[in-house]
């Protein structure tokens, strides 16, 4: 197959909705297919599995994971839509072991994250990346374009903060995008607070930094009696402090921020909380395959039909077969966010929504298997985002 050599003009020019890429010589263009996810009565989409060219040994190794998970059993019984993703110019999923080993390290692989070079996405793609090769972006949209585009390999994007709650705009991205969770992250939080050098903190009259780093300090801004005023990410306003050469602004940034743009750390761990953790997606163009050797978790997008106790249906499906949720999220069906009652006597209309719903369980698991399939009896749109292995660093 002829390849085609890109080069990218710098490392560290964010991504954004327009990147452009100079060619080294002439190649022929590649056409790579989209995938349109189309509305359904019922969609799933679930890890294409392959068979390994590299001989018996693989054979033999795939075999005995497709005998003792039975995941192609689940799609050949299931009577509903599975789409699939092939494709000659995709690489074939890896499996979970060799998922582990090959990005162990994190060398050659070019992952996105959303900010500026100091921001907490950047720490959360070198934790999930050693020696991965950090390429800012600067809306999230960009990053996941990034890597559905080839641009990069991975992103790592928050989902989630142990204070400021769920990142909505993330959720919203997962399901108008084809990228598969791959893994996750969790980082810890330690806010500082940062100034040019010379600065003292009576000199400072207002702060910069993200609204919810912002509202996380809250109680120590307020004993200092600074004004508040927020940017797009913590980092960035740590850059403007410090190119802006400001002498009465001071930024709620990392202590890596503080050493990139040379400022000066008056005062360290000001969160009213110490508890503060931010779990991140590792995101991809093809899923891994899920394994049983490792604590997992499933990610899963759906919606219902209204009815009374339609919803306790859909979480008793994980219940009755002792399924622990770790996580459950409500966001608007947005195109079509309200519908009319069917009871002929009202003639009231109700909100649509997608659930976003995470479990302690891999896909290999057959109770997994039988409870998407319980799911899949009422559900009106159902989408498995991922399965892949919790981070258990922080336990």
């Amino acid at each position: 197959m002829a390849t085609a050599t890109f080069i990218v003009q710098s490392p560290t020019v964010p991504c954004s909705g327009k990147v452009t890429i100079s060619v080294r010589k002439p190649t022929p263009s590649v056409q790579i297919p989209q995938f349109p996810l189309k509305r359904l009565r019922v969609t799933v989409l679930f890890a294409s599995l392959h068979d390994n060219d590299n001989g018996d040994n693989n054979n033999n190794a795939r075999n005995k994971i497709t005998k003792a998970v039975g995941l192609e059993k689940l799609l050949d019984d299931s009577p509903y839509d599975v789409i699939s993703k092939d494709s000659l110019l995709h690489p074939r999923p890896l499996s979970s072991t060799q998922f582990s080993n090959s990005v162990s390290d994190g060398s050659h692989l070019r992952v996105a994250y959303q900010g500026v070079r100091g921001a907490y996405s950047e720490a959360a793609a070198e934790k999930a990346y050693p020696n991965c090769e950090a390429v800012p972006c600067d809306q999230f949209d960009a990053a996941f374009q990034a890597v559905e585009k080839w641009l990069v390999d991975r992103a790592v994007l928050p989902i989630e903060n142990s204070l400021g709650g769920s990142i909505h705009r993330n959720y919203d991205l997962l399901l108008h995008h084809s990228l598969h969770i791959v893994g996750e992250v969790k980082l810890e939080i330690r806010h500082c607070l940062l100034a040019n050098h010379s600065v003292k903190v009576e000199d400072l009259k207002r702060v910069l930094s993200h609204p919810q780093a912002l509202a996380q300090c809250e109680n120590t801004l307020t004993k200092i009696g600074l004004s508040r005023e927020a940017v797009d990410d913590t980092a960035l306003a740590a850059k403007l402090v410090a190119f802006q050469k400001l002498k009465d602004t001071g930024a709620v940034a990392s202590s890596s921020a503080a050493k990139i743009y040379g400022l000066n750390i008056l005062a360290q761990d000001i969160q009213d909380d110490c508890d503060n953790v931010t779990r991140f997606l590792m995101l991809a163009r093809e899923p891994i395959i899920p394994g049983m050797e490792k604590p997992f978790k499933t990610s899963i997008v759906f919606s219902l039909e209204e009815g009374p106790g339609v919803l306790f249906k859909a979480l008793a499906v994980f219940a009755l077969r002792q399924i622990n949720l770790t996580k459950i999220e409500s966001r608007p069906l947005r195109n079509q966010p309200l519908r009319a009652s069917d009871d002929s006597n009202n003639s009231s209309k109700y909100f649509d929504y997608l659930f976003y719903v995470d479990f302690e369980a891999s896909m290999a698991e057959e109770r997994s298997q039988n409870a998407l399939r319980h799911l899949k009896e009422f559900a009106t749109f159902l989408r498995v985002l991922g399965s892949y292995p919790v981070d258990t660093t922080m336990i």
